[in-house]
């Protein structure tokens, strides 16, 4: 009888388990918060990289929706995790980052417990994986809530307060609670397709709208995605019918709204691709202008514009209640940035201004360094502007000027409304020759 032999199995073969559904798309969303907290990216533009060899796109939507809810309420999460660890994670921990994310969803965005943490879980591995269940579980027999009212990051908090003052910090956290209301810019003021509240002429907000591809009007190019206080800047200069230059102008609102106004317009843009985008939106809408793919601290036009928008590069902490990764990512440095850079594009269009012209500057932004400290510094250097203010009938409902003439909007503006973004606007008049 012949000996018997044996193979031994090779090591590694055990298959790696399968993943429970929906892990992929929890794996995209640690990429996505990875960009923002990590790599200072915004998570629009980390989005397309994050997701694109491990979702389809209907899976982003979640993705991106389980990044932002964890944003929107990092601190809140971050103080429940610490509060059921005897030694506290690393902010950059792979499994802190798992829990906000797992936290985020059954605490925020209603989804089953089980579900949350059986995707979170192929995140990470070893003992860090016994530690995320552990505190999940914990906090999960506590019945752990977040607050109604989220925490804003200490450093904003601290940066806003001795700006703006403790009653803007608050509406600030009330207002981050949930993604805001839609606002429309109208082609037509008179277009009836659509219920919602008007607070300005050609302005409709809707506060429970479908996906908006699938909105009325769309197709028809009645309207364009524009929050009330991104209207202002164009709206300070009114209608007209001569030549209006729009600087860093894409995705393109404010250039919409200059050429349902009768203007012929120049909109300049650095990016190709924003560029783009701009045209695809000129072309939904069915309005005209000419666009420039231009850095405008290199471009010049071939003479004066009767009316000059500078919406400038900013922090964009103004967004954040529908972009809540700026709270993460505009540090004082980037705010420094954006300033200089600021300064240098102003100081350049307005000398594009014909005499007697308006310059309108604006910014998304809540920092005084981008919106009043940047004003004081232009009036000091050219005798040849003035303020102008707003006249009756040309800011929307509920938000009103400064003494001095600008328009400051802020967390706590028309908030009985459903509020806006925060924006710094002044309108300026050139002296004429």
């Amino acid at each position: 009888m012949g000996a018997m032999t044996t193979h031994a199995k090779p090591r590694n073969s055990r298959a790696r388990p399968v993943e429970p559904l929906g892990t992929k798309t929890r794996r995209a969303a640690l990429r996505l918060l990875d960009a923002v907290l990590r790599r200072g990216e915004a998570l629009e533009q980390a989005l397309p990289a994050a997701t694109r060899d491990l979702i389809s796109p209907p899976d982003r939507g979640l993705a991106h929706a389980i990044a932002a809810e964890t944003l929107r309420r990092l601190p809140d999460l971050d103080a429940l995790i610490d509060s059921a660890t005897s030694q506290r994670l690393p902010d950059d921990a792979k499994a802190r980052m798992a829990l906000r994310i797992a936290l985020a969803q059954t605490l925020g965005l209603g989804t089953p417990p089980h579900a949350a943490i059986a995707t979170v879980l192929p995140l990470v591995d070893g003992g860090p994986r016994r530690l995320v269940h552990g505190v999940f579980g914990t906090l999960s027999r506590r019945n752990a809530t977040l607050p109604e009212t989220p925490t804003l990051p200490e450093e904003v908090a601290t940066r806003w307060r001795d700006a703006w003052g403790d009653a803007v910090v608050a509406a600030a956290a009330r207002a981050i609670a949930a993604p805001p209301a839609l606002d429309l810019s109208l082609r037509d003021p008179s277009w009836a397709g659509l219920e919602g509240e008007s607070l300005a002429p050609g302005h409709l907000r809707l506060a429970d709208a479908a996906p908006v591809p699938e909105l009325p009007g769309y197709g028809e190019g009645a309207w364009w995605v524009q929050d009330l206080a991104a209207s202002i800047p164009a709206r300070l200069i009114g209608a007209g019918n001569g030549h209006a230059l729009d600087l860093c102008a894409a995705p393109g609102g404010k250039t919409l709204q200059l050429a349902a106004a009768g203007w012929r317009v120049t909109a300049v843009d650095a990016s190709k691709s924003r560029a783009a985008r701009l045209d695809e939106n000129l072309a939904r809408i069915g309005l005209a202008a000419e666009t420039v793919v231009a850095n405008v601290l290199q471009w010049s036009p071939s003479a004066p514009a009767d009316a000059v928008l500078v919406d400038a590069p900013c922090s964009a902490t103004g967004i954040f209640r529908r972009h809540p990764d700026v709270l993460h990512r505009a540090h004082p440095g980037v705010i420094a940035e954006m300033a200089d850079l600021q300064q240098r594009i102003l100081s350049r269009a307005a000398d594009w201004v014909k005499p007697g012209g308006a310059l309108v500057y604006a910014t998304c932004s809540l920092e005084p360094a981008e919106g009043e400290a940047q004003l004081a510094r232009f009036l000091g250097t050219r005798g040849d502007y003035a303020i102008a203010p707003p006249i009756a009938g040309e800011l929307p409902e509920g938000i009103t000027a400064h003494a001095d003439g600008h328009v400051r909007t802020l967390p706590g503006t028309v908030e009985v409304k459903g509020g806006c973004d925060g924006f710094f606007i002044a309108r300026l008049r050139r002296a004429s020759a």
